[in-house]
């Protein structure tokens, strides 16, 4: 038997023994491994090198090898993609870049009958100027007047030239109001000028927005990414208008996110996400099933998205997404990884139960380029021995890089978020497997010929390999007890040791060690047990099925990482 297939199978008794009792009370979302696919870069099956659904269709047996428990899909309706999808034109249909609604069902179902769930991107901030209630709303149709956010703007007083209502800029740069002639007024949109914001003070926006969640239930997803939620409402005064934003530095740009107090994190935000809770547990009750999640993303503090959760009278989104791990650089420290974690768990954790951990995304540096490439395995650890949720972007489970696109910045087709969106490296073959087309809508990768997942099945330490065993293991009775008292604890052993411990009180207990460092690390006396070396990354020079007396020291070769198992 090779050693591979060894210490998997050794592995793979462990967990058999160790999933034999578990907690209980312990929801679908609260420990799952969700992996966010990036529909233009996953597969292509037409050769047009660009990813569809019928390619992520082909590629599910493989979110199956992974163990992950849902998938999460970023925009894929009807969209003119000035933004990359998250500029909505049609709520209800799929944009024909990614196939048709057939194809859709056809991923849903294939994905429900190998035990996945399927999460879609809810993009409700705003719609894209092309949204047919964009144009009722410029015409003031009847019921779409104030659909979206309009003002009559400023007269200059002495040049008597017409100006934006306010100083709000977006978030792209650049005023936060275009002129509409025909309709003779402003609108806002913190996001592009193609990508309008609705108004939530308007009650049939708000129950449109719930129809279009009811029609994507009733077709069989399971829950909802909510995307830009700090956005939904801005500050209005009494008398209809919208105040400027205070410039407290003349050092920082307007556009900074410290000016943003009346255009982003208003309470109102909060309202909303309770009230499409309350809509998805009356869906829950009326249908049946396993609960409908809101993921939310937002880049707020933490009492905002404290708030998200819940409050004393109501119950709001089940995961507002932690993006401290985003933060982490190459410079990085176990102590930083703690004190990010801290910064969650203090109050997240303390006041909700609610923990999840996201390293990178589509609008980020990707965590083989931020962190460096030797990091990859052990920061994979440190993020699923955690408890809680963790989320696994395309390419992270490879430890795929950014991959930097020279791009000519006259064209509208450039993207400062390009380099991590490349296509997937699957395998050897042209353009990675990802496309059987003479083009690829980014270029993909020139490092995958070496960097693929065919290659990584083989290797038996691989990030490819280490991130399977890391999900395995929350199948396991000490994973699974992380909501009981002592289930679970985490700290920076040293400067660069970070340390988590998974614990079924007197039963079984896991450690993830992991040195974050270039140099040689010790640490003495952890516990007074005898552990056994059940999942190593590539640094590491022990074997499965060595032991370790961890009263006494343990040694870490730089940017080792370990698993430890315990058993009563």
């Amino acid at each position: 038997m090779s050693f591979s297939l060894l210490s998997y199978f050794t592995l793979g008794l462990l967990l058999a023994l160790g999933a034999t009792t578990a907690s209980t009370d312990v929801d679908w979302w609260e420990s799952a491994t969700l992996y966010h696919i990036y529909p233009r870069s996953f597969m292509d099956s037409d050769g047009d090198g660009v990813g569809d659904l019928n390619g992520i269709t082909s590629r599910l047996e493989f979110l199956k090898e992974l163990g992950v428990t849902a998938t999460w899909l970023s925009p894929i309706f009807e969209s003119p993609m000035a933004d990359m999808g998250y500029d909505v034109a049609n709520f209800t249909k799929i944009d024909p870049l990614f196939g048709t609604m057939e194809d859709f069902d056809a991923m849903l179902a294939k994905g429900h009958k190998l035990g996945l769930k399927i999460i879609l991107d809810f993009v409700p901030n705003h719609s894209s100027d092309e949204c047919e209630w964009f144009q009722k709303s410029i015409r003031r149709e009847d019921g779409y007047d104030d659909f979206y956010i309009w003002q009559d703007g400023k007269i200059d007083p002495e040049t008597g030239n017409r100006t934006e209502p306010n100083n709000w800029t977006s978030v792209f740069g650049g005023a936060a109001w275009t002129w509409v002639e025909e309709r003779q007024q402003y609108y806002l949109h913190q996001f592009l000028a193609k990508q309008p914001d609705l108004n939530y003070r308007n009650s049939k926006v708000r129950q449109t927005m719930l129809d279009v969640m009811k029609f994507w239930l009733d077709r069989g997803v399971d829950a909802f990414r909510i995307d830009a939620a700090p956005y939904f409402i801005e500050k209005m005064l009494e008398d209809g208008t919208f105040p400027d934003e205070p410039y407290t530095d003349p050092n920082l740009p307007l556009e900074s996110e410290l000016h943003r107090i009346y255009t982003t994190n208003q309470p109102e935000n909060a309202d909303l996400i309770y009230e499409w809770r309350a809509f998805l547990d009356e869906y829950q009750s009326l249908h049946g099933g396993d609960t409908r999640a809101q993921i939310i993303e937002a880049y707020a503090p933490i009492s905002i998205l404290s708030d998200y959760v819940g409050n004393d009278t109501h119950v709001g989104g089940q995961l507002p997404m932690n993006f401290n791990f985003v933060r982490l650089q190459s410079s990085s420290t176990a102590k930083d990884i703690e004190s990010a974690a801290n910064n969650w768990m203090d109050v997240m954790w303390t006041n909700h139960k609610v923990a999840n951990w996201d390293a990178s995304n589509h609008d980020n540096s990707r965590l083989a380029t931020r962190m460096g490439s030797q990091r990859v395995d052990t920061m994979t650890m440190i993020m699923h021995g955690l408890p809680g949720t963790s989320v696994t972007y395309y390419g992270e489970e490879i430890g795929m890089p950014d991959w930097s696109i020279e791009c000519n910045q006259d064209t509208d087709t450039c993207n400062f978020r390009d380099p991590e969106r490349t296509p997937m490296q699957w395998d050897t073959s042209k353009n990675a497997g990802f496309s059987t087309g003479n083009s690829t809508w980014l270029p993909v990768n020139p490092g995958y010929k070496s960097l693929n997942v065919q290659v990584q099945r083989g290797v038996a330490r691989s990030s490819l390999q280490i991130t399977k065993g890391m999900i395995a293991l929350k199948k396991t009775a000490a994973f699974k007890a992380f909501k009981e008292d002592g289930g679970f604890s985490y700290a920076a052993v040293s400067e660069q040791v970070f340390q988590v411990v998974r614990t079924a009180v007197g039963r079984e207990e896991y450690r993830v060690l992991a040195n974050l460092g270039n140099q040689i690390e010790s640490c003495e006396g952890l516990t007074n047990k005898t552990m056994e070396y059940v999942l190593l990354n590539s640094y590491s020079p022990h074997r499965y099925g060595d032991k370790v007396d961890l009263s006494k020291r343990i040694v870490l070769m730089p940017y080792e990482g370990v698993v430890l198992r315990w058993s009563a």
